[in-house]
């Protein structure tokens, strides 16, 4: 399955220890802080991913990557006192390497036409 999913904390932070950095350019809206710590933890899962800029698409087994979503909401989670969650799933039993494989079909179509 792939799952493509966006967190967006609001609030203060819930973990008194964190603090924005507001880098040059940025606004009080700006969640790149905790868009990053969510990131870091997929990277980490070493499951094949993809991040966008306002997505990230993760690929694997349904609890494999419904354990990655859940630490990596609990990580952006700390950057704010709630938490949004977007997630969009394409459940394909039997299917691997999609996450490359439909790009590459669409690629294939736009050449065709």
């Amino acid at each position: 399955m792939i799952i493509a999913f966006s967190v967006q904390p609001t609030g203060e932070p819930s973990d008194p220890g964190l603090t924005r950095d507001l880098a040059e350019g940025s606004d009080a809206a700006s969640v790149h802080d905790a868009v990053a710590a969510a990131v870091r933890v997929v990277r980490e899962s070493g499951l094949p991913n993809r991040t966008s800029s306002m997505f990230t698409e993760i690929e694997g087994d349904w609890d494999e990557v419904m354990g990655v979503v859940r630490r990596a909401t609990a990580e952006a989670g700390r950057y704010g006192s709630r938490v949004s969650l977007v997630l969009k799933a394409d459940i394909r039993p039997g299917h691997e390497g999609e996450l490359d494989g439909k790009i590459e079909r669409l690629d294939a179509a736009l050449d065709r036409n």
